[in-house]
């Protein structure tokens, strides 16, 4: 139901004036123009927020992904005024929505009327509107994204096995490991070298590794082949690659998951309590794996209790003979 037929057909004036007040607001030129920026906005951004938000990640269209938004929001800043100007404009006179004069002048917002201070229609949606929103979105890829996160992911997607390791670059592994100084020292970085070069003629002439098509599968593989004792570094390298996308996936996925689970009925939960019952929602299939008798169990353990918790089914439950149970037997009954 449309809010024009709660209007006309609305069994209360209060229902009725509510629908009229929200018509009056949603046919205002401001209302259409920030619901077609946020629509453009969204339009950008919603494959790579989908992409993060996958458990199993393709660094490398990932950080495609990134590159591409940055680049569109900028654009749409630099370049992309007019045509979204004329895009609100003919929605507005379709609409029968009177549209401002941009050179017209507006009081400024939260100024009396007294000090009589005024901008100008353009300024207010151009620059207080339009530039500041792309703004702070491009601030935060960037403070989400910034360049050594993304050097970091590109140095990582050179261990891509598709496509014969299409990706491998020797330069580009080293510089990783240099970003890791506690997990490879001077000298094996010097011996990592060595390793890589060995390694790449290995894998590609190893018909194994043929149709080995992501990470995790290629690490698996090295283990089954046993590879990962011959080339040590390189494993190591492989197991801080696959750390990663997991821990960025994950950050995606609580940011969604945090208002799901923190409600306004939960508003005062400590931060302990919340994260644990972040990481129970957020890897729900994970834990959907586990007997919950187990999971009793390990609570009883966990301290002494004053009270023994029962089992959950009867799969469970002690044997109870009809002799313990005082069943049966004449002492009982003669009791």
């Amino acid at each position: 139901m449309s809010f024009k037929n709660v209007h006309d057909d609305g069994a209360s004036n209060d229902n009725r004036g509510i629908a009229a007040s929200l018509i009056e607001k949603m046919e205002n030129y401001q209302f259409v123009f920030v619901m077609y920026l946020m629509r453009r906005l969204l339009g950008i951004t919603n494959e790579l927020s989908l992409a993060l938000q996958q458990n199993d990640q393709n660094i490398v269209q990932a950080m495609r992904l990134i590159e591409a938004v940055k680049v569109q929001l900028q654009d749409l800043r630099e370049t992309g005024w007019e045509a979204f100007l004329e895009q609100v404009r003919s929605f507005c006179e379709g609409n029968s929505i009177p549209v401002p004069n941009m050179e017209d002048h507006m009081r400024i917002r939260g100024r009396s009327r007294r000090e009589g201070q005024v901008i100008t229609h353009f300024h207010h949606y151009r620059v207080e509107i339009f530039c500041e929103v792309i703004d702070l979105i491009a601030q935060e890829m960037q403070n989400r994204f910034p360049e050594t996160s993304t050097e970091l992911l590109l140095l990582l997607s050179c261990l891509d096995p598709r496509d014969s390791f299409s990706k491998f670059n020797i330069h580009k592994l080293l510089r990783l490991a240099e970003l890791y100084p506690e997990d490879f020292t001077m000298t094996e970085r010097m011996m990592l070298e060595d390793q890589l070069a060995t390694f790449i003629y290995d894998v590609r002439h190893d018909p194994d590794f043929i149709n080995v098509g992501d990470l995790g599968g290629f690490a698996r593989k090295m283990v089954e082949t046993g590879k990962h004792i011959i080339f040590p570094l390189i494993y190591r390298l492989i197991e801080l690659a696959l750390v990663l996308p997991v821990a960025t996936a994950s950050v995606e996925r609580v940011f969604s998951a945090m208002n799901i689970v923190k409600t306004d009925l939960r508003n005062k939960m400590g931060d302990e309590w919340m994260n644990d019952s972040l990481v129970v929602y957020i890897e729900r299939e994970v834990f959907a794996t586990i007997d919950n008798e187990a999971i009793l169990q390990r609570f009883q353990k966990m301290q002494t209790r004053r009270m023994q918790l029962p089992p959950l089914s009867l799969t469970h439950m002690p044997h109870i003979s009809s002799t313990n149970a005082g069943i049966g037997s004449s002492s009982s009954m003669h009791k």
